[in-house]
C-alpha cells in the first residue's frame, strides 16, 4: 500500500534527483529527499518514507494554488485588453480581432468601445479615459492629430483612427506582458536550501559510508547488517525534512494571507525581498487616493453668493456625463430643475454654455474663459477647477479633486518607522495634483505624467542605482 503512495507523491523528487545526477548536479535538496527516504524504506520504516514525500508535496501546491490564485487577481485587475477592432474597409466596417490589423489600416471606435491599437486619429474628437494606463481620474480630450493608446476607453465621440503599431507592440499588449512574465520564482530562502544541501548531503552521505564501513573493520564483534543499519538510521535522521517541508507551507500562508488582505503577490520570492525594502513606489490613484472625483473648494466672486453659484453650476452641469459635471451635481445638496436650462452647448475639451433663464451661463476650464474673452485673476488654484462666468462676469469657481484616503499617510508613517528610508509616487495625473498629494502625505519624491511603461522605467533607473 506504502509503495504506490510513495511513488505517487514523490515521482517529481525522485525523477529530479535522477535528472539532476545526469547533468552532474548530485547534491541538492531531491537527491538529499531521495536518499533518505530510500534508507527508510531500507529500514523498514515505509510510513516516514510517505510522510517526508507526501508533506512535501502537499506544500508545494498550497504553495503554487495560492501563487497561481494571486497571479490570477492581478490578470483579473487588468480586464482591459480589447476584444476587437472595427476596421474600415472602403465605405464598411468589420469587427475583426486586434492581432489582424496591420499598421496603416484604419479602424473606428465608438462611444463606450475600447481603443484597441496605438494610433494617430485622424477623424474626430472625444474625451477619453486612460486610467486604465495612466492612473488619472478626469478624461482627457483627444482631437485630429492626437496619438491614442490601446488601453484607453472611449466616451463621447467617434474617432477614426490610422494604427501605427501592430497590437504585439501596442501600450495594452506591453502591459499584459509584464503581468504574464510574472512567474513563480524561486526565493532567496529556497536558493538556500538548495546550497545548503549542496555542501550538507555529501557529507551526511560520507558520513553515512563511514558509519558502515568502518566499524566493523576496527571491533572484533561488529557485524556489517548492524552498522549498515545504523548508517541507514543516520541517513534518515539527518535528513532535514522539518527545514524542506517548512518552507513551501511556509510561503503558502504568506501568499494566502496576503491575499486575503487584498496584497497581490506574484511568488514567493517578493515576500523575502518585501523584507529588506528601503524604498517604496506607490501609484496615486486607487492606491493612495479614492480614485473618485469629490468638491473641495468653492471660491465666489463679484457678489455672487456659495449656494448660487452651487445652484447656477448644478443646472448645467446636470445635463452632462463628463466626471467632472456629476462630481457637481452630486455635491449638491437640493434637487435640481433644470427646466429653465436651453441652448445647451457642450464644448468638446473645454466646458458648457447655456442659457439659465435669460442669462448666459459658462462652466468649464481656462480656455473656455480665454475663448470667451471673459477677465478674471485666478489661474493657478493646484485642482481641476470648474470656472462659471454669467453674462460674461466671472463669478468664481469650484475645485475639484480626486481624495486622499484616510489612512494613506498613517500607511506611509508606518513604513518609515518600518526602516523604509524613501516613498516615491508615480503618477499619470498631471504635476500640480501629483505635488499637492505629494505634499500632503508627506513622500519624499513624486513623478507625474507617466504612462505604465514610464512607471516601469522609472523603477528600473533605480535598480540601476542600488
Amino acid at each position: 500500500m506504502f509503495i504506490p503512495i510513495y511513488i505517487y507523491s514523490g515521482w517529481t523528487v525522485l525523477s529530479s534527483a535522477g535528472k539532476n545526477i545526469l547533468k552532474g548536479r548530485i547534491f541538492d535538496e531531491n537527491f538529499l529527499m531521495t536518499v533518505a527516504t530510500l534508507a527508510a524504506i531500507a529500514i523498514d520504516k515505509l510510513p516516514e518514507a510517505v510522510a517526508v514525500m507526501l508533506f512535501y508535496q502537499i506544500g508545494e501546491t498550497f504553495q503554487e494554488y495560492s501563487v497561481k490564485r494571486s497571479r490570477n487577481s492581478i490578470k483579473s485587475l487588468l480586464e482591459v485588453r480589447p476584444d476587437y477592432a472595427n476596421l474600415k474597409i472602403n465605405d464598411s466596417l468589420e469587427k475583426v480581432s486586434p492581432e489582424k490589423v496591420e499598421v496603416g489600416s484604419q479602424i473606428v471606435v465608438k462611444p463606450g468601445e475600447k481603443i484597441p491599437l496605438d494610433g494617430e486619429i485622424i477623424s474626430g474628437n472625444s474625451q477619453v479615459d486612460t486610467s486604465a494606463l495612466t492612473g488619472e481620474s478626469i478624461p482627457k480630450f483627444f482631437t485630429v492629430g492626437q496619438t491614442i493608446l490601446a488601453g484607453m476607453v472611449n466616451q463621447t465621440g467617434l474617432l477614426t483612427i490610422r494604427v501605427t503599431k501592430p497590437f504585439d507592440k501596442s501600450s495594452i499588449a506591453r502591459i499584459l506582458e509584464l503581468v504574464e512574465t510574472a512567474k513563480t520564482k524561486k526565493s532567496k530562502t529556497e536558493r538556500f536550501m538548495t546550497t545548503f544541501a549542496r555542501y550538507y548531503t555529501p557529507v551526511v552521505v560520507f558520513i553515512s559510508l563511514a558509519i558502515a564501513l568502518l566499524p566493523p573493520l576496527f571491533i572484533s564483534d561488529a557485524t556489517y547488517a548492524d552498522w549498515i543499519n545504523r548508517s541507514l538510521i543516520v541517513l534518515v535522521v539527518s535528513c532535514p525534512c522539518g527545514l524542506v517541508i517548512s518552507i513551501p507551507l511556509g510561503y503558502f500562508g504568506g501568499v494566502g494571507g496576503a491575499a486575503k488582505r487584498g496584497i497581490l503577490v506574484k511568488g514567493s520570492t517578493f515576500l523575502d525581498d518585501l523584507a529588506a525594502i528601503k524604498t517604496v513606489f506607490f501609484d496615486k490613484t486607487g492606491t493612495l487616493t479614492e480614485g473618485q472625483l469629490q468638491v473641495t473648494d468653492i471660491v465666489t466672486k463679484n457678489g455672487l453668493t456659495q449656494p448660487e453659484l452651487i445652484e447656477v453650476a448644478a443646472k448645467v452641469e446636470s445635463l452632462s456625463n463628463h466626471p467632472i459635471a456629476q462630481a457637481v451635481s452630486k455635491y449638491n445638496s437640493t434637487k435640481i430643475d433644470n427646466s429653465d436650462v436651453s441652448e445647451y452647448q457642450e464644448i468638446a475639451g473645454c466646458g458648457i454654455k447655456a442659457k439659465v433663464g435669460n442669462k448666459t451661463v459658462i462652466a468649464g476650464g481656462d480656455r473656455l474663459l480665454h475663448l470667451e474673452d471673459i477677465e478674471y485673476d485666478i489661474c493657478d488654484i493646484g485642482d481641476t477647477a470648474v470656472h462659471l462666468a454669467v453674462d460674461s462676469k466671472y463669478v468664481g469657481y469650484i475645485a475639484i479633486s480626486d481624495q486622499v484616503k484616510l489612512d494613506s499617510a498613517a500607511a506611509i508613517k508606518s513604513l518609515k518607522n518600518l526602516g523604509v528610508e524613501k516613498t516615491v509616487m508615480l503618477t499619470g495625473d498631471n504635476q500640480s495634483v501629483a505635488q499637492r498629494v505629494a505634499k500632503n502625505l508627506g513622500l519624499d519624491d513624486y513623478q507625474a505624467e507617466l504612462l505604465p511603461e514610464d512607471k516601469v522605467t522609472a523603477i528600473e533607473k533605480l535598480l540601476q542605482q542600488l
